[in-house]
Parts: C-alpha cells; structure tokens; sequence
C-alpha cells in the first residue's frame, strides 16, 4: 500500500532503519492485505453534444433529469453513435468512482459488490465500464445479469445546457447472495450509497446493502454512507437521521445534502449537527472548500499550528492536529473540525465537477485503510497505542482529500487516470532534502 499524502516512507515505517545485525534476531512482519468493500449501482455516463430536435424526440424535458426504459435507451445509444455525437463515455457510479479511486492512490485492492451484464461486446457501455476500472479493483464478485448496466446520457445542448436521460437497466438486481460475508468483514471499511436505499423491494440491492451493513456491524468494520443528492434526502431527512444513527460510521456529503439532513446551510454547523448520529463526518462546500469533523479524546487533543479560523463556531480548528476517533472509543471525547480552501485556488479551468466528492472520499478512505495496515505491520507503534479510526489528522485528512478533488476537477473524467505525483511542485525543494 502507498501512504496517503506527499510524505517520506521512514516516517510511517521507521523499523527499515533498525540496525542489520538486530534485524536478523527479529521475526520479520508476514505481508499484510488490506483491502476495501464498496457496493454500488454500476452505470456508465454518455456524454453527447445534440440538438433541441433530439430532446424533443424522446420528450425530454431540457435541463432536467428524466427516467426512461431500457428500449428508449437503447435506440437512443444507437442513434448517438450513429451520428457520432458521443464526446465521452466513462464509467460512472458513486461508489465505483470511490473505490477506483482508492485503489488508484493506495496502489491496493478494493472489491465492488455490483451487476454486471453477462454478455458484453467490445466497444459497448458495459465493456468501458470494464476498461475504464482500475486493475486493482476486484470485480470478480459482480452478480452477472441478462440485460444491460445502467446507462446515464448527459445530452449537451448548444448553449451548454445538460439533460439527463437515466435508464436503470439491471443496475438494482443485485441480491444478497452475492455479498462475501469474509471479504466484507475482513476488510477496512464498508462503502455505501443513499441511491441504494431507494430502489424498488423486488430488485434486492438495498436487500443486499442491509446484509452488507450487518456482517460489516458484527465485525466492528466502519460503515462509510455518501448521500449522494440532496433530492433523495430532503424526501424524508428523518428517515436518512435514523439510518446514520443506527448504521453509520463515517458520512460524507456536500453542502446542498447537508442542509437537507439537517436543516443547516451552514457546512460547518452541518457537519456539527450529524455528529449527533455517526462519529466522522466529511463535507464537501464547492469553492469553500471542505471540512472534517469528529471526535478526539479529550487527553489526546493537539491544538493546531494554524491559523485559528472565525466561523459560527468561533476557532472551530483549534484542535485540528488530532487523529479521529469514534465516539465510544473515547473517555471523555470532544468535538474536532477542520476546513481548508481549495487546493492551489482550485484549477484554472474546471473541467469536470462530476466526482470531486468521491474523489475526496476516496482520500480519507485510504488514510482509514492505511491505519489498519500500518497497526498490522507495526503493531508497538506509538500511532495505536491509545487506537484511532484513522492514520492521520483531521487537518492532514482535510489537505489529502482537497489535493485529490482538485485532480478530479482540473480533468474530464470522474475518475483518476493515474495517482498524484511523487514529488508536488507546491512543496519547497527544502522539504524533500530533509
């Protein structure tokens, strides 16, 4: 596994430098396998440049987002491609975003719990699905299905407008059959999507996030919850309060979601308000920038070398340089947050803002993981002597996760092609000579 952030290896693990002579008396750590589970509605976006006549044709409402069959989508993907309007087509999904993504930066294996169409043609959606996933991600459990993935059409008018025609295809049959109930509980954290929830009863995929919830809960395993959109909670905020109470460890949501949760516009206050229900929270605020909250230990804080930031919660960062922790882990604990600006002022050009969400997640994701690896291969280490739901702090946390959603911003797809670099050109020469 790669560690998260622009950090040298001897600081994560010091026991290379041990003197070769004591090496030899020590027993050398097994290899450790560390790994994420994520389930999710596997879809690809089609992005197509048309005209007002196309929309009208299939009745779709400009600028809004419309549900059509598996026949409607279809002929509309012949006829796109038969025009060749199609710009992109790139695999999509919450879910599978995030763990493509974490696989990409930590170099390291996740598993996607989903559908997948059982017979596929090269140059299809489902076979840019396949071609557009990391390696690393373990696709192996995907439930095969008769019928196509879901497919959303992103139709770009002239003018720049974007409709969206959904086809659900087979993306909700997944059943609970096909949850791994060794896998889930052996890995890191368990990913999830609010989508999920929603599906009919007779599809089985929130049958089958329930069953993953539940092995995840009888192993202690963090259950991490993406809202998603802030439509599907501002429909009942009670029910997704409960939810979190009752299932969540770590929720990660926008502004405009969080609002809907909680009644707060305010990110900050949002993200104080949730963690009356989960133990972490990470809040994405567009040009704001993002924020972290959770708990610390009230004997462990650290107070931040940072400036102290004003806020409706005055100096809200003081106690930033602490490592996060769950709620019951804690004697006596205290709320912790932390913000930062967007990384650089944000790129210069926003190509693409579809997945800067899941990108950020994707960051904390692997800071969790990269705990549970590092407390295998470096069990004395002082880092969990008192224990930690992460590696890092919340101010770290919060700098990772802005670097990566600024990858995915200043880019046209909403997933990584490739990890950060190895050496930032932000960063001083100074700082890699130390």
């Amino acid at each position: 596994m790669k560690f998260p952030g622009q950090r040298k290896s001897k600081h994560y693990f010091p026991v290379k430098s041990r003197d070769p002579i004591l090496a030899q008396l020590t027993t050398q750590p097994s290899p450790v396998n560390t790994w994420i589970c994520g389930i999710d509605q596997t879809l690809v976006d089609i992005e197509a440049q048309v005209d007002e006549q196309l929309l009208a044709d299939y009745g779709l409402p400009k600028g809004n987002s419309t549900l059509i069959d598996d026949v409607a989508a279809q002929r509309l993907y012949q006829q796109l491609q038969q025009q060749q309007l199609i710009t992109g087509e790139f695999a999509g999904g919450t879910i599978g975003n995030t763990v493509h993504n974490y696989s990409v930066l930590a170099d390291d294996r996740s598993v996607l719990f989903g559908v997948m169409s059982k017979q596929i043609e090269v140059g299809s959606y489902a076979y840019r699905y396949l071609c557009h996933t990391s390696s690393k991600v373990d696709l192996d459990y995907l439930q095969p299905v008769n019928g196509p993935i879901g497919r959303c059409f992103t139709l770009i008018s002239a003018e720049g407008e974007r409709t969206f025609a959904i086809s659900k295809g087979s993306m909700d049959k997944l059943t609970p059959d096909h949850i791994s109930k060794p896998l889930v509980q052996g890995g890191s954290a368990l990913v999830l999507t609010a989508y999920l929830m929603r599906a009919r009863k007779e599809d089985g995929i929130a049958d089958a996030a329930m069953q993953a919830i539940e092995y995840a809960k009888a192993a202690d395993v963090p259950v991490v919850l993406t809202l998603g959109t802030r439509f599907l909670i501002e429909d009942d905020p009670q029910f997704w309060q409960d939810f979190i109470r009752n299932h969540v460890t770590v929720l990660a949501m926008n502004e405009d979601e969080g609002a809907a949760l909680t009644g707060f516009d305010d990110p900050l206050l949002a993200s104080e308000k949730a963690l009356e229900w989960c133990d972490m929270v990470l809040t994405t605020a567009g040009a704001t920038g993002l924020y972290t909250a959770g708990y610390a230990e009230e004997a462990e804080k650290r107070e931040t070398a940072h400036l102290l930031l004003p806020g409706s919660i005055p100096e809200f960062n003081r106690y930033e340089f602490s490592r996060p922790k769950r709620k019951q882990d804690c004697d006596n604990p205290i709320k912790v947050f932390a913000h930062i600006s967007p990384y650089m002022g944000g790129p210069e050009k926003i190509r693409n803002t579809n997945g800067a969400g899941d990108g950020a997640l994707a960051a904390l994701l692997h800071d969790l993981a990269a705990n549970n690896y590092h407390k295998a291969r470096v069990p004395g280490s002082i880092k969990h002597k008192r224990g930690g739901l992460c590696y890092s702090s919340f101010s770290q946390i919060c700098k990772y996760a802005n670097r990566v959603a600024y990858e995915v911003l200043a880019q046209n797809s909403p997933r990584l092609s490739r990890g950060l670099p190895e050496r930032e050109d932000s960063l001083e020469e100074a700082y890699w000579e130390r």
